[in-house]
Formats: structure tokens, sequence, C-alpha cells
């Protein structure tokens, strides 16, 4: 095998298996509606939906533990044999949820059963983002961190992709009681026969070089508190970017097919299709802005793509409530997530050296996890929330525009050069 073939196969396992990762937690966040009714039956669909969004938010709990284990693990012992572990917990938790019974079956076991895999789920997600992106970053080749780094959200936009296209393929070909009583479980099922792909690809990675350096070197390993106060500086300003990130990306990408069905009663396989439509032009648009940090660095795409969300989301909903309509939807949806890629494309790379690599997969885990626990994980249940409290479905968009603001000024916290490191 070729050493260009091979590096293409390490980049390919990265992204892959983080899109595995990832696709599950979107296509849980894409069904709410029908697992809300089928595990946690309540009088009123609000309430339901309120206990299902809870359970999706539950396993953001663990995050920050799984972030900062794994995270530590992966410093001392390897990104390769830490990328292994979470895909194989990661697997265990979608056939936890493939084939959990329902409570008609098993009684109040059948919603712990659930909470319990997003339990798992969350430890292992919790690591996967801050040691993917350390492993892409520190795999590029040199003036390609930008690019590489990318990748990493290109792999989130697969995952919302993927389960968009699974969501609106089986409420396009099935009947809404097929769908409760069965099709649920396929885009899930489709996840877990993925998983053992991504493990045999995963175990053929080859360590970082810049991680083998770092190894060699025997570095002094710090206490996670003496790190953070070390490097405090590079841990706010990744939270706050991942703020941003976070919560666009449950709000826009994962929460959106649930508004459209319920606050603007636009057919589910509508919401889906308009969906796909606009996570295409996302996925086309993160590497080439990632490519172009390269030159010009990351903190202008970033204001740029968090400026103009900033600006426009208010009126882009209030537009899509007065009429809603599905060509309304896709336009809206594309706007918005063109805006994000715009913000994706440079991202993790930008988080990734803020850290240097003996402390990197440890402090952007802790970072990117606490924001994600504290401001993604509860998004829908928030959102929800507000929607029910002020009467309004634009209430939605408030809390994105929070997010946005917050964006635009980590982002200017951003040094301007390209290929900045710590």
């Amino acid at each position: 095998m070729t050493a260009s073939s091979n590096h293409h196969r390490q980049v390919a396992a990265a992204v892959i298996g983080n899109a595995l990762e990832w696709y599950d937690f979107v296509v849980f966040g894409f069904l709410t509606v029908i697992i809300a009714k089928l595990f946690f039956p309540a009088e009123q669909e609000y309430s339901a939906l309120l206990l299902t969004t809870a359970t999706f938010g539950v396993g953001f709990f663990m995050r920050p533990i799984g972030g900062v284990v794994l995270g530590m693990y992966a410093d001392r012992h390897g990104r390769k044999a830490a990328l292994q572990a979470i895909i194989a917990m990661m697997t265990l938790a979608l056939a936890m949820i493939v084939f959990a019974p329902t409570p008609a079956a098993i009684g109040i076991g059948a919603p712990l059963l659930i909470v319990v895999a997003r339990l798992l789920q969350g430890f292992a997600t919790g690591g996967e983002f801050a040691i993917a992106t350390s492993f892409l970053v520190e795999s590029a080749p040199a003036g390609k961190r930008g690019l590489y780094g990318s990748l990493q959200q290109v792999g989130l936009s697969i995952a919302a992709l993927g389960g968009a296209l699974a969501g609106m393929f089986v409420t396009l070909a099935l009947t809404p009681e097929q769908l409760e009583s069965w099709g649920w479980r396929v885009p899930f099922a489709i996840g877990l026969l993925i998983g053992p792909v991504g493990m045999w690809v995963r175990r053929h990675l080859e360590e970082t070089p810049e991680f083998l350096e770092m190894r060699a070197a025997k570095p002094v390993r710090e206490p996670l508190l003496v790190m953070l106060k070390a490097h405090l500086r590079a841990v706010l300003v990744t939270f706050g970017l991942i703020i941003c990130g976070t919560i666009t990306y449950y709000v826009v990408l994962v929460y959106m097919p649930t508004f459209a069905r319920t606050q603007l009663h636009i057919p589910l396989a509508d919401a889906f299709l308009a969906q796909v439509i606009a996570l295409v032009c996302m996925t086309a648009i993160i590497p080439a802005v990632g490519a172009l940090s390269d030159r010009i660095g990351a903190r202008l795409p970033m204001l740029v793509g968090s400026g103009l969300c900033l600006l426009v989301l208010l009126p882009l909903f209030e537009w899509l409530h007065a009429a809603p309509s599905f060509g309304r939807l896709v336009i809206v949806q594309s706007v918005l997530c063109s805006l994000i890629g715009i913000f994706y494309g440079p991202l993790s790379t930008a988080v990734a050296q803020q850290f240097p690599p003996g402390v990197r997969s440890t402090g952007l885990s802790l970072a990117y996890n606490l924001a994600v626990m504290l401001f993604g994980g509860f998004a829908q249940f928030f959102v929800t929330w507000l929607i029910a409290q002020t009467g309004q479905a634009t209430a939605a968009a408030y809390y994105v525009i929070f997010g946005a603001a917050v964006g635009v000024v980590a982002s200017a916290m951003l040094p301007s050069e390209p290929g900045h490191a710590r």
C-alpha cells in the first residue's frame, strides 16, 4: 500500500467513524415525535415531547466525564486506542436501542433502557470530537490543517444528512402504523450494521507523528486543574466557539424536523426532504471554507458565518412562520445551513490549535463537552419549553440568536493569521 493511500485511509477512518458516532444522536433527535409516543406516553403531546427531549439530553451529562476520561486516555496511550474504544461503546448503545422492547412489553424497564443507552452514548461521544479532531489535525500535511480539520465537521454533516435520508425514507415508504410498530427502528439498525465496519477500519489506524514525537519526549503529566490554569484562555475561547456550534447544530440541524411537524404542521417527510437539501449545501461548503482558512486564517470566516446568522435568524423564522410551506422551509434551512457551514469549516482546527499536543485531547474534550452539555444537549428541551411558555413558534430563534452572539465574540478572540498553534 502506498503512503498516499494509507494516508487517505487514515483520514477516512476518522471521518467515517465520527459520522457513525453522531448518526445515532441525530436519528434520535429526528424521531423524537415517534419515540415520545412509544416510550414516554403522556396525556398531552407537549408533555411526551418534554420527556423525550429530556431523555435526549441526559446523555449529555455523561459527556464531560467521558470526554475527560477518554481524552486523558488518548493523551497517554494514543488516539488510535481511544477511537477504537469509543466506536465499540457506541455500537453497543445502538444495539440497546434497536432491540429495546416498548413499555407494553416490559413496563417501566423500556424507557429506563433507552436512558441507559443514552448515557452510554454520551460517555462514548464525549471523547469522539476532541480525539478525532486531534487525529485529523495532527495527520494533516503542512499548510492543510484547516482542510483536514474541516473533515471532522463534514463527518457531523454526513451524520445529519444520513439521519435525514433515513428519516425521509421510513416516513415515505411506511404507513404511520408501520412506522410506530417497527419502522422507527430501521434508521438505528442501519447505524448498527455500519458499526462493525467502523471498528475494523479504526483497528488499522496508525498513530499520528506528532503524538509519537510527544510521547518519545516523555512529557511531564499535569494534573487536570493545573492544565486548566495553564490553558485557561484556550479553554474559554473553545467553550464560546462550541456554544455557537452546538446550539446551531441541535436546533437548526436536529430539531427542525420536529419543529416543522409540530409548529408549522408541515408533513414529516417534507421536513426531512428540506433538511436533506440544506445539508447537501452545508456539506459542500464546509471543506471549501476549511481550505480557505489555511490561507486567510479561521477568524474572518467564523466571524462572517456567526455574524450573518445573528442578523438573519429572526427574520427568516418569522417569514417561515407567516406562511409555512415546503418551499419556504427549503429556503430557510438552506440559508441557515450554508451560514453554519461557513462557521463550521475552520471550527475544528481553530479549537484544536488552541492546545499543545500533550493536553490537546483532554483540554479540548473538557471545553467542548461542557459547552455541549450545558447548551446543546437540552437545546430541544429549552426550545420546546420556550415555545410553550411564550406561545410563539418563533421563540426557537431566540436561543439560536444567543448562540450566534456568543460565536461572534469568541471568533473575534481568535488570532487572525492562519496556522496558529500554541
